[in-house]
C-alpha cells in the first residue's frame, strides 16, 4: 500500500515521501537533512528521486540523497537528473508499487513537469491549493493551459503542491469571490488544520474547480471581479488569467 508523507522544510516547503514501509519515492527534496532523518527513522530504502523544476528549495538536497542506485527523474538541465522526463515519459517503480505519467506543464518555469498516476497529481509549483505559482519564465498563456489541464484529471484527483500557501490563497481567493459559501467553508476549516499544526494538503481537484480562482477566470461573476478590480475590458480567458496573477502579486 503507497503511503504519501509531508515532511516539512525550510518555512513552507514539503518534501513529498511516498513509501511503502520498505522502500521510499522522494519528491523535490530541497533539503537531504529532512528526507535522510524520515528515511533513518522508518527504516526505508529511497529508490527514487522525482524533481518537477529547477528551483533550489526543491532541488538542493539531491546530490546528498542520490546515492548509488538511486535515479533521479526530472527536466532536462537539472543538475543530478540521471533520467531525463518530459511530455509523455512514463516512470514505474516495483517498490513502493506505483507508476505515473509525466506533464509538460512550463509557466511557473520553462521547464516545469508534474507526475499524474494512482490517483495522485504532483504538481510542484504550478497549482497550489486555492492558487497558482508565479509566472518566473513561462508565460500567463502556459501556466493558464496547464491549469486546465489538471481542470481536466478526474475530480477524486489528490493535488500534492509544494507549499504550505493554502491561507495567503484563499485569503486572496476571498476578494474575488466574498459571496461563495464553499470558499469561507473552506477557508475556516484550513484555519483550523493550520491551528492544529496540520498539513492542509492534499487537496483535490473537485475542490480546487470550486474555490480556485485561476481555474474560474471562464466563469462570469470572477471574469467581472476581475476586469473592475483590474481596470480591464478584456473578456479572453488568458488575459483575465494574467490579470488575476498580477492581481495576486501586487495583493
Amino acid at each position: 500500500m503507497l503511503r504519501i508523507l509531508a515532511l516539512p522544510a525550510f518555512q513552507d516547503n514539503y518534501i513529498w515521501l511516498l513509501h511503502d514501509q520498505h522502500h521510499a519515492v522522494v519528491v523535490d527534496p530541497g533539503d537531504a537533512a529532512v528526507v535522510q532523518q524520515a528515511l533513518a527513522s522508518r527504516q526505508l530504502t529511497l529508490c527514487g528521486i522525482l524533481l518537477t523544476h529547477h528551483h533550489h528549495d526543491h532541488t538542493g538536497g539531491v546530490a546528498a540523497l542520490a546515492t548509488a542506485g538511486v535515479k533521479v527523474y526530472g527536466p532536462a538541465g537539472i543538475a543530478g537528473v540521471t533520467e531525463v522526463v518530459d511530455e509523455g515519459s512514463t516512470i514505474e517503480f516495483t517498490t513502493p508499487a506505483c507508476q505515473f505519467s509525466v506533464l509538460a506543464v512550463p509557466g511557473h518555469t520553462k521547464d516545469h513537469v508534474a507526475y499524474y498516476g494512482d490517483g495522485v497529481l504532483l504538481c510542484g509549483d504550478t497549482l497550489f491549493a486555492g492558487g497558482c505559482g508565479r509566472i518566473f519564465e513561462g508565460t500567463a498563456a502556459q501556466l493558464h493551459h496547464a491549469l486546465q489541464r489538471f481542470s481536466q484529471l478526474p475530480d477524486d484527483t489528490l493535488v500534492y503542491c509544494t507549499h504550505e500557501y493554502t491561507l495567503s490563497n484563499l485569503a486572496f481567493a476571498l476578494q474575488v469571490e466574498p459571496n461563495s459559501v464553499v470558499l469561507r467553508q473552506r477557508y475556516a476549516l484550513e484555519q483550523a488544520r493550520r491551528h492544529a499544526e496540520q498539513p492542509t494538503l492534499p487537496s483535490q481537484i473537485a475542490l480546487e474547480k470550486q474555490t480556485n480562482p485561476f481555474l474560474r477566470v471562464h466563469l462570469t461573476n470572477v471574469a467581472q471581479q476581475i476586469q473592475q478590480h483590474c481596470q480591464i475590458d478584456a473578456t479572453d480567458e488568458v488575459t483575465l488569467f494574467a490579470a488575476l496573477r498580477e492581481w495576486k502579486n501586487r495583493g
